[in-house]
C-alpha cells in the first residue's frame, strides 16, 4: 500500500474576528478567513501582489480545546501559523444548487504577533497579558543563564573591542 500526506502549512493575517458556534452534539468549532500574500515584479518589472484568502476550521477534540483558544486569543489582522490539512466539501443549498467549498482543516496554530497590552476588554484579557510576558521574559532570562550566557563576565572587553584582525 502507498501512503499519502495531505498536509497545509500557512502563516498569514486574520481577515475577520473568528466566528465561533457550538454543534448539535456540542462540540464547539471556530472559523475564520486568513490571508496569504506573495509579491513579484512582472515582466515590465512593476512590482504585482495577490493575495489568496483560506477558510480555516478549528475544532475542540478530547485532547485540544483549540477552538476556546482561538475565540479567547485569535483576533482580526493577527499574524498567525496555522497546520493542518486540506479538505474539500460539497452540499446542496436550499435552491438545489450543488455548492463547493475548500477548508483547511486545523490541527495546530501558533500565534505570530507581539502579545496584546493593555487591552480595555471587559474579560480581562489585558490584565492577564501583562504577567505572561513578564514570566515569559524571566523564563528567557533563565534560559540564557543556563545555557552558559555568564561565560564571559571574567572578559567583559572581549566583546566589545570592535578592532580585530578579521578581513570580514
Amino acid at each position: 500500500m502507498s501512503r499519502s500526506l495531505n498536509k497545509v502549512t500557512l502563516i498569514g493575517n486574520l481577515g475577520n474576528d473568528p466566528e465561533v458556534r457550538s454543534t448539535s452534539g456540542g462540540n464547539r468549532v471556530a472559523t475564520f478567513s486568513l490571508a496569504t500574500s506573495r509579491s513579484w515584479n512582472d515582466a515590465a518589472g512593476a512590482k504585482q501582489e495577490k493575495t489568496e484568502w483560506h477558510r480555516c476550521v478549528v475544532w475542540n477534540t478530547k485532547s485540544s480545546q483549540l477552538a476556546d483558544i482561538v475565540e479567547r486569543y485569535v483576533k482580526k489582522g493577527d499574524k498567525i501559523y496555522v497546520e493542518g490539512r486540506i479538505e474539500y466539501r460539497q452540499w446542496q443549498d436550499k435552491d438545489g444548487q450543488t455548492r463547493y467549498s475548500t477548508e483547511i482543516n486545523v490541527r495546530e496554530l501558533i500565534m505570530l504577533g507581539a502579545p496584546r497590552g493593555g487591552s480595555s476588554s471587559s474579560d480581562g484579557e489585558g490584565e492577564s497579558s501583562v504577567p505572561q510576558r513578564a514570566s515569559r521574559a524571566a523564563a528567557t532570562q533563565k534560559a540564557k543563564a543556563a545555557a552558559g550566557g555568564d561565560d564571559f563576565e571574567d572578559f567583559p572587553g572581549a566583546l566589545e573591542d570592535e578592532d580585530d584582525d578579521l578581513p570580514f
